[in-house]
């Protein structure tokens, strides 16, 4: 039985801790928040049990636990996994992995000298439809060109233009919609094509100094993709991966609501499969399968695809 400490109280968090209770691997051994209040909530909430600490550095060392759950706000993913590393429990960590390249890279090393499992929660790929996307990719041809858009309006831009500003358009916990949203479709990016010969990007900073809408384009030999994200516009159009023979086109480019393919004929097929309504027990269960198998990496969300999103992400993010 692997007991997970948590890390963040916020929605996200609620949603692991769901996936948890569902899997009988696993249970909650410990909650962390700056307040004991909030962790008292979060645990009423939640329904779970479990030590409550306000301290990080005394928590890395409790036999309360053997795995984290990490999802405070982004600039402090780095830093709060390296405490955990060193006391030799496993981390999975919420999109970024960290912000930092240099921190990312002592962190790897530091999991593969403690012999624990380290992991980016980056749910997508694990989606059922993410496998059929893949599987059924070689029926469009080469690809040439692929246009992924995550834009979805948020209402903390509403309390930023109010003079309120939140994590997730503080430049101090480095949000934006790069980290944010932008590193979904990079991510499925890297996983369905592999690293780019070549990256640039374009942004919109909104008055807090974040990058509140952007543009990716990634340059392949044989493709172009480009990425297009934002906090402050909401789109309404699918994604579509176009190959010579047809397109795929995908319906939420972080959750894979529906897969439809489109041969250039016109003929059209509809690939979707169900998918768990909770999307991160997806995650939860290959992190708890590399703990068990006694495999560091992941073989979906690699060292190499998380590197390279982190070197992506941390370098066009403020690009205007």
């Amino acid at each position: 039985m692997i007991k997970f400490g948590i890390i963040g109280t916020n929605w996200i968090s609620k949603d692991f801790v769901e996936a948890i209770k569902r899997n009988p691997k696993c249970e909650v051994g410990a909650i962390y928040s700056r307040k004991e209040e909030t962790a008292l909530e979060f645990q009423k909430n939640c329904g779970v049990g479990g030590k409550i600490f306000t301290d990080l550095e005394e928590m890395g060392k409790s036999s309360d636990i053997d795995a984290v759950y990490i999802a405070s706000p982004n600039s402090l993913h780095g830093e709060q996994t390296t405490i955990f590393l060193l006391n030799k429990k496993h981390v999975i960590c919420e999109k970024p992995i960290t912000t930092d390249l240099e921190i990312f890279d002592r962190n790897v090393k530091m999991a593969e000298k403690n012999k624990v499992v380290y992991m980016e929660a980056m749910k997508t790929t694990f989606l059922p439809n993410m496998k059929i996307l893949k599987d059924n990719l070689h029926r469009i041809g080469e690809v040439r060109n692929v246009v992924f858009n995550f834009s979805q309006y948020s209402s903390r831009y509403d309390l930023l233009k109010n003079g309120e500003l939140t994590n997730v358009f503080d430049t101090k916990f480095h949000g934006g919609s790069s980290f944010d949203l932008g590193i979904y479709p990079l991510y499925v990016t890297l996983d369905l094509f592999g690293e780019p010969l070549s990256f640039t990007a374009r942004n919109y900073l909104v008055e807090s100094g974040v990058d509140g809408t952007g543009t990716m384009l990634l340059t392949y030999s044989n493709k172009i993709v480009t990425i297009i994200h934002s906090k402050i516009t909401q789109t309404f159009v699918p994604n579509e991966i176009l190959g010579e023979k047809g397109s795929i086109l995908i319906d939420d480019i972080s959750k894979m609501r529906s897969i439809k393919l489109i041969l250039r004929d016109g003929t059209e097929e509809n690939l979707t499969v169900e998918q768990d309504s909770n999307q991160m027990v997806y995650e939860l269960d290959e992190f708890l399968n590399l703990i068990e198998s006694g495999e560091l990496e992941s073989k979906v969300n690699t060292f190499k695809n998380s590197r390279k999103s982190v070197e992506i992400l941390s370098r066009v993010r403020f690009k205007i």
